[in-house]
């Protein structure tokens, strides 16, 4: 697959079997005429899509004392957003089709300010309800996002991904460094900390609205052109091909070597004798070096006919990471940050890069995007888990990192299957 073809598949489009009509076409290019207004709608929006998530775990010991967690309940915390990130994305195309793109992403941005007020009421109920709110809402943005920039920017859909996954990033990156900062502006609460990011939530929401009303009356003017279902144009169904399984695995498994760390770091850094603030720093620090492999990986993936070197390359990095978290966690915090984030861009880069490359057409990629997202995110639910149980079993953090390189091992495996230059 050429560059240029691999560009027009990138970003799997959730109305990709939606064709609008003249008064649909009409709306699109009053929308477009408004660059400006759209760009920052998408900055803004993508900062949301993990700020949610990664303003938690430098706090999960306040909340975890707060409510008298146990390490496994508190896994909870960070573990029931990711499950409806797998949910949500069941649920996202079809929304997408029925009500329009750009209504829907309005909605699950103001549904993230209202998760993200409700996972800090004075209630263990309401910290695992918000995080239900918090992951659905995120979810859609993570379906709907991408396909909305294939949709809008067909020529220049590589570039607008860098945006995007640029600013995605730079929210984590904020919101961890900030976490820490601003419990302590706050006199020590957490749950202001926590709230402060739904006025992201909202601000996004505010400049997503242009968008909403300037697209009116396009949604019911779009013809079907084709029925939804899990199958290729053949006919084939994508869940019975061995090859979307494991590009589908792959993106479960290092999601779930991302997640527990999203979950984790700053605790075993605490754990080991690190102050909370400098924790939080080498955890955005971890954030925002993903970004070079981020960048970097994708661009050599769609460069390579088969891209078995890069999954070697991303996972022996994230596996020397974790590694080193395990021997050395204070005094090399710092060189594994820098080692994992690497390899964690890397591999969610290749991930989705994988999606495209080993798909023959959009809309067999947009099967495949759905696919791997719901499976991937179930998967990767269990990683925090499983890493808060052990360590409360064990005492200790060597065996749950000794069980997460068992996972990168199993990802290089399935991963150099994934790899090959076939496509579904």
């Amino acid at each position: 697959m050429s560059r240029p073809d691999a560009d027009r598949l990138l970003l799997p489009d959730a109305e990709a079997d939606v064709r609008p009509s003249p008064q649909g076409a009409a709306a699109r290019r009053a929308l477009l005429a408004h660059p400006v207004v759209l760009l920052v709608g998408i900055v803004l929006a993508s900062l949301n899509m993990r700020a949610a998530l990664a303003s938690v775990s430098p706090l999960v010991s306040e909340i975890s004392q707060s409510f008298g967690l146990s390490s496994t309940a508190s896994s909870l915390v960070t573990s029931v957003p990711v499950l409806f990130l797998g949910l949500g994305a069941l649920v996202a195309p079809w929304l997408a089709r029925r009500f329009g793109s750009e209504p829907v992403l309005l909605f699950a941005l103001l549904l993230l300010a209202v998760g993200i007020l409700v996972r800090v009421a004075p209630s263990p109920v309401a910290l695992y309800g918000g995080g239900v709110l918090v992951g659905t809402a995120i979810a859609l943005l993570n379906v709907l996002m991408p396909g909305l920039i294939k949709r809008d920017f067909p020529d220049r859909a590589a570039s607008m991904t860098s945006v995007y996954t640029g600013a995605m990033i730079a929210g984590a990156t904020l919101v961890a460094a900030s976490s820490v900062p601003l419990e302590k502006a706050f006199g020590g609460s957490w749950e202001a900390s926590l709230a402060v990011w739904s006025l992201l939530a909202v601000l996004a929401a505010v400049a997503w609205l242009p968008q909403v009303l300037i697209a009116h009356g396009r949604t019911g003017h779009e013809v079907r052109t084709a029925t939804s279902s899990a199958s290729s144009p053949a006919g084939k169904s994508v869940w019975r091909s061995p090859l979307a399984w494991q590009v589908t695995l792959f993106m479960g498994l290092q999601s779930l070597w991302s997640y527990v760390l999203i979950a984790w770091m700053p605790t075993i850094f605490t754990d080991h004798g690190m102050s909370r603030s400098t924790a939080g720093v080498i955890f955005a620090f971890n954030n925002l070096i993903q970004v070079a492999g981020a960048f970097g990986v994708p661009l050599l993936a769609g460069r390579m006919r088969s891209q078995r070197p890069l999954i070697v390359l991303v996972t022996s990095l994230v596996a020397a990471g974790y590694a080193g978290l395990m021997v050395a966690p204070v005094s090399g915090a710092w060189l594994w940050a820098a080692v994992l984030g690497i390899g964690q861009g890397g591999a969610v880069g290749l991930a989705l890069t994988l999606i495209v490359l080993r798909s023959g057409d959009a809309r067999t990629a947009a099967q495949l995007s759905g696919m791997a997202q719901t499976i991937g995110y179930l998967l990767a639910a269990a990683g925090p888990i499983a890493a808060g149980a052990v360590h409360q079993a064990t005492g200790g953090w060597t065996v749950p990192i000794t069980l997460v390189l068992g996972v990168c091992a199993a990802a290089l495996a399935v991963g150099l299957f994934a790899a090959r230059d076939r496509t579904v």
